[in-house]
């Protein structure tokens, strides 16, 4: 199997590198918490790397691209949401506690919002990087399976 490539997500942090202008300017004109947006960069990397993964893969599935941008928008929806309050009332009502505290473990939204707090915890960072490691080599393996049909 040929070597999986990173590009989207080195292309993602070239794009959050140019935004760094602005964080110039917050600091001349203001004393804001560096430590705070640092995080809040490596979060935003990292989870636009992870609804890239998502992309690529069902880009791989699906023959059209409107059919690939529409399923990785629902996947995606999904990954953001789960963590939401009332989609996990939702699933208490008819769900046992354990699965409910597993569709809150998978929530993009809830492992953002701790980053962005300036808590770079190895559990939300372990979280993004794997999953862009799963869905970028589950993207590989089906590029190559397709390839050898």
């Amino acid at each position: 199997m040929k070597r999986v490539t990173y590009w989207p997500q080195l292309f993602l942090g070239l794009a959050l590198v140019l935004t760094f202008p602005v964080v110039i300017t917050v600091n001349y004109l203001g004393n804001p918490d560096n430590g705070i947006i640092f995080a809040a960069y490596v979060g935003s990397w990292l989870m636009g790397g992870a609804y890239l993964a998502i992309s690529c893969i069902t880009s791989a599935m699906t023959r059209t691209q409107v059919v690939s941008f529409i399923v990785s928008l629902v996947v995606c929806f999904v990954f953001l949401l789960a963590g939401f309050s009332p989609v996990l009332d939702f699933v208490r009502g008819w769900a046992p506690g354990g699965l409910v505290e597993a569709v809150a473990n998978f929530s993009f939204l809830t492992h953002f919002q701790e980053i962005s707090k300036g808590r770079l915890d190895l559990r939300d960072l372990v979280f993004f990087g794997s999953l862009i490691a799963v869905f970028v080599t589950a993207t590989g393996v089906i590029l190559e399976a397709k390839k050898a049909e």
